[in-house]
């Protein structure tokens, strides 16, 4: 007989990523104005702990330029 290891597909540790709005949203484009909406963040230096996925890494790629990743 053959011994398996039981592998489980869910993570053992959820990784979070925090992520704070520096620069304002006045003046951007519209979909970088809703990407931001869309990470929970509402007014400047607000932050907000995301799940570390790979449609978030994305989104946080997109507005790079305001946010910061904590």
């Amino acid at each position: 007989m053959t011994d398996k290891k039981a592998t489980s597909t869910a993570p053992a540790a959820s990784a979070t990523l925090t992520v704070k709005l520096v620069r304002s949203i006045a003046g951007t484009r519209e979909s970088h104005r809703a990407t931001v909406r869309g990470l929970g963040l509402r007014k400047l230096n607000s932050e907000f702990t995301l799940e570390d996925t790979p449609a978030v890494r994305g989104m946080i790629n997109k507005v790079s330029y305001l946010v910061k990743v904590l």
